[in-house]
């Protein structure tokens, strides 16, 4: 199955994630609804494509050994929770 990989910084000590870019990984299968070769034309596509992406995959290109600004804006008591997806 065809799915996005998402490019960012991952931080080691809240071990949350910030998504910098994203780009999609192609499975190069034809019967895949998101692929360049997939057979035949999207709208006419009936039941026997596969319609769903497999989940992202998170790639850390940057490693960061601090806390994300969330999570120290919150560590101060700013009063602001955290928005990063853990």
């Amino acid at each position: 199955m065809c799915h996005n990989v998402i490019d960012g910084r991952y931080y080691s000590l809240c071990q949350h994630f910030e998504a910098m870019s994203t780009r999609t990984h192609d499975c190069l299968e034809g019967s895949c609804i998101f692929s360049r070769r997939h057979v035949h034309n999207k709208s006419t596509c009936r039941g026997s494509c596969k319609r769903l992406m497999a989940l992202p995959v998170r790639n850390p290109i940057r490693m960061s050994e601090t806390e994300c600004s969330n999570c120290v804006v919150k560590a101060r008591g700013a009063g602001v929770g955290c928005q990063s997806p853990a």
